[in-house]
């Protein structure tokens, strides 16, 4: 594991949430009370820069097409809001995928993130 700072505690209040770049890659920094998460800053199912999105609790919600993800193991909770043939279709054409996240470290007042 190679962990690299991407950010200090005090740029994270609680239930907040920031993009990084680190080597180029946008990362999504979440905090939700004493915990810390990571993940690709781009939703899998249309690209939505999920920094713009809303953060309850561990659960990310796209400002695209409200896919939702939970930042703890990037499982998808919602593809997208669409229903019925449009929902089907949607998901014929791009199944859902999980969110890819990273495993975070706190040093003191540095937050790490292993990008691997």
């Amino acid at each position: 594991m190679v962990f690299e700072e991407v950010a200090t505690k005090d740029e994270l209040m609680d239930v907040n949430m920031k993009m990084a770049k680190v080597n180029g890659h946008e990362i999504l920094l979440a905090r939700a009370g004493d915990d810390y998460y990571a993940a690709d800053n781009r939703c899998p199912h249309m690209g939505g820069d999920l920094s713009k999105g809303r953060l309850e609790g561990t659960v990310v919600t796209c400002p695209r097409h409200h896919s939702q993800f939970d930042l703890a193991d990037g499982h998808v909770i919602r593809w997208t809001d669409w229903t019925g043939v449009k929902l089907s279709l949607g998901k014929v054409l791009k199944s859902p995928r999980p969110l890819k996240t990273y495993d975070v470290r706190v040093e003191g007042e540095k937050i790490l993130v292993d990008l691997k």
